[in-house]
Order: structure tokens, then sequence, then C-alpha cells
């Protein structure tokens, strides 16, 4: 059901040779990238009418209106399962807790006498979320990018989800519910790259956003990079990931169910376990039949995603060895399942988000450990982060000098000008006086 890589025996290679040697799915954001193009470029040009012929030709629903109405968000609440309320108010909660501690201040260090510099964090003004709705239902991904915009002080937000046939052309009732939950009123039944356009541009009934954030398929992904300069956006997210770092300490029942967890999201999940224990690798792979054959999406997500190129039990000489493999792989989901986990994750240099020892499965921070779970894809870890706060706040220098402190500095500014031949440059600073400033 899932295949080895053999990495004992020989010294590891460095960077990318490593990288090459793990699993990956193939995800050619590229060549969707032209298939998306005309798409965004319709809905430019006719707006809300091209929303709406998308929606029937790509989602079956012949809609009379993008926008859902206000009533229909509160009807999905009412009508939602107390439980389902209950587990989504306590994921907003953990979540709000960790993300209102992320917020920033403003912060004025003084450079010289008489000359300072502060720092000031600006939340972006409107921001696009998107909700996928395709093979399942993802409320969880609403409060993962509504939090950290609200948090950061967002003033204007707008969600996108897909029309869904069984529900007269509406985005799920879950996905609403949450909305409603969480005070976000404008929401709209669009998906794929057509929403993203919708955002970037603006129709006649969505304001353009500055910002786009929210996990999708490869045709939103694509439609995040056609727009990128734009918009801001997130992330291209890939297909998701787990990497498991395990010894013989690890339980192969827990490490054979958190793989089988990513699995079931898609068939391109990647699900990778780094071991130098040939009794556990043996022991997981024995695991995971009865316990595949006991869920659901077994032959539509979960066989294709274990069997197929992305997925693999990496077989390495030692914790040492599976460090350097699991920095290489970058994982969106890092499980550290060791003898002396804390110790190993405090060498853990690449990973969107690293769950230590068996009590801290990945599906804890899929919904409810306060963390985001909306996480760089496809080794993007080695310089992205998930989303957070920061990612809707921008960083702006306020410069304020008195005469004295541009005095003292002007023939460095001067000299740095001249050197880089720009002595307009030079000639700004000494306009402010009515001589040439000695040098100190």
């Amino acid at each position: 059901m899932i295949s080895r890589i053999d990495l004992r025996g020989d010294a590891l290679p460095e960077g990318g040779a490593l990288r090459d040697l793990l699993p990956r799915a193939e995800f050619d954001v590229e060549a969707a990238l032209e298939k998306v193009r005309p798409i965004c470029e319709d809905v430019h040009h006719r707006g809300t009418a091209a929303l709406i012929e998308y929606a029937e030709k790509f989602d079956g629903v012949k809609l009379e209106r993008v926008r859902v109405p206000a009533e229909a968000l509160g009807e999905a609440l009412e009508q939602l399962d107390p439980e389902v309320r209950a587990a989504l108010e306590e994921s907003i909660r953990r979540a709000r807790i960790v993300h209102r501690a992320q917020r920033r201040g403003e912060h004025t260090t003084q450079v010289v006498p008489g000359g300072t510099v502060t720092e000031k964090w600006v939340p972006v003004e409107r921001v696009g979320l998107y909700a996928p709705g395709g093979r399942s239902v993802y409320p969880s991904s609403v409060i993962m990018n509504v939090v950290p915009a609200q948090e950061a002080g967002v003033e204007s937000l707008a969600l996108a989800s897909p029309p869904q046939r069984e529900f007269g052309g509406l985005p799920h009732p879950t996905i609403l519910a949450a909305c409603a939950l969480l005070g976000v009123d404008e929401v709209y039944a669009a998906g794929g790259a057509q929403a993203v356009a919708m955002f970037a541009y603006g129709t006649e009934d969505c304001l353009p956003a500055n910002m786009v954030t929210g996990p999708g398929n490869i045709w939103v992904a694509a439609a995040k990079r056609y727009f990128t300069g734009r918009i801001g956006i997130d992330a291209e997210a890939g297909p998701t990931e787990i990497a498991i770092l395990a010894d013989d300490s690890a339980d192969p029942v827990h490490v054979a169910a958190d793989l089988i967890s990513q699995a079931e999201h898609d068939p391109m999940a990647a699900a990778v376990l780094v071991t130098d224990s040939v009794e556990l690798a043996d022991a997981v792979e024995k695991e995971l039949e009865p316990q595949v054959a006991a869920t659901k999406h077994i032959e539509d997500r979960i066989v294709p995603a274990l069997s197929g190129k992305q997925s693999a039990i990496v077989l390495v000489d030692g914790v040492d060895e599976g460090l350097r493999v699991v920095n290489a792989y970058g994982a969106e989901h890092l499980e550290i399942q060791t003898a002396d986990a804390a110790a190993v994750v405090a060498r853990v240099r690449n990973a969107g988000a690293i769950f230590v020892g068996p009590w801290s499965p990945v599906s804890l921070g899929d919904y409810c450990a306060g963390s985001n779970h909306v996480l760089p894809t496809g080794g993007c870890a080695c310089h992205s982060s998930g989303l957070s706060v920061q990612s809707f706040l921008r960083g702006i220098h306020i410069v304020d000098y008195t005469r004295d402190a541009l005095a003292e500095v002007t023939h460095h500014v001067v000299t740095l000008a001249e050197a880089e031949d720009l002595p307009a440059h030079g000639a700004a600073m000494k306009a402010r006086f009515a001589w040439k400033v000695p040098k100190a």
C-alpha cells in the first residue's frame, strides 16, 4: 500500500540532492495558469454574469445571484447541529487566544538624539477569504482565515465558497454557519479561479480586495499566482502533507492513524514516515491495512494517496539522519514521535507546524489546538510561514529627525549618494542648509 525508500548505509547528500530523493506530489501550477487566465479576464470584463455562467459550467448550479442573502446565514446557524456548533465555538475560542497574542504594537527607537524611527503595524484594509467546497466541507478553514484577520484589525472581510447543487446553489450550510458565528456577513457563492478573480478585480456586487487567503485546489493556486502583484496572497497551497519522524518508541497504531488522517483529504495528499526502526516500519505497514479498511473514502482518496509517489516510508540510520531528511523535506505538518521528542523538536528548522509527541496529533491542529492550519506546502516551509495575524499586517517606518540630527549625518548621506552616482540625493540634503555641512 505504501512504498519504501531506503537511505541507510551511505552518507546523505546535501541540499537539493537530498530533497530530490524524497517523495513529493506533482503539482504543476504553471500549466494550470494558462487555463485560468481566460477565466480571470472574463470575470474582469463581465463581472457577476461571468461568475453565474461559471457556476453553471463547473458546479452544475444556475444562480440568480452570487452574494448569499443574510437570512441564509442566520438560517444555517439556527439549523446547525448543537454539537457541531459547540465544537466550532471552542475552535474559535482557542484560535482567538493564540492569535490575539500575536498582535504587534507600535515601537519607537531613538537612533541618535533628535532622531527616531517608529515602526507601526497597519492592517490590510480588505481581505477576500476562500473556503474550499470540493471533496469535503471545511468550516475549520473559515475559522483559520477569519480569526487572524479579525485579530489583526482588518475592517472589511468577504468570504467565497463554491455553490453546492444540493443546497440550492448556496455554499455548504456549515460554511455559512461558521461565517455567522464569526460575524462575517459578506459571503459569495463562488469557487475556483473565478472567486479569486472576483476579489482581485471586483464586480458589481463585490468590492476588490487587497489580499486573498485560504486553501484551495490547483485552479485557486494558479489564480493566486496570476494575481500576485495586484493583490497580496498567503501562499499557493498544494496538496496537504504529513511527515512523521519516529523511532522505536512510537506506537505503530498512532503512526498509521495519523498517516491515514492526511491521506483522506485528497488522492494527491502526501503521507511520509521517516524512521530508523525497521520494526516500526513493518508494524505500521501491517497496521495500515485494517485501519484503512475500517474507515471511509478508501478507494477515491486514501489508497491512491498512500500508494502514490508522494507517500513513502523512508528508512534512515538514526534520528540525526531523520532530522536531516525532515528538514530537507520541509513538511506542512511534522510530527515528532521519538523518545525525547522535545529535544528533537528544538533541532527542526523547516516545517509549517510541529506536533510534539504522541498526544499532539495533526488532527488536533486541524481543529482545536489554537494554532493555524493554513500552512506552507510543497517544501515552502523552508522560506514561508503559516497564516497568522502578521499575514494581515504591514509594517510602516515613520522617520522623525530634528534639524540638528539631520545636520550631524548629512555628510554621510552626501558621501553615499555620490558613491552611487545619485548627486540629487545629496543635493536634497544640502538644500536644507545654506552651506555645505562640514564633516564632524
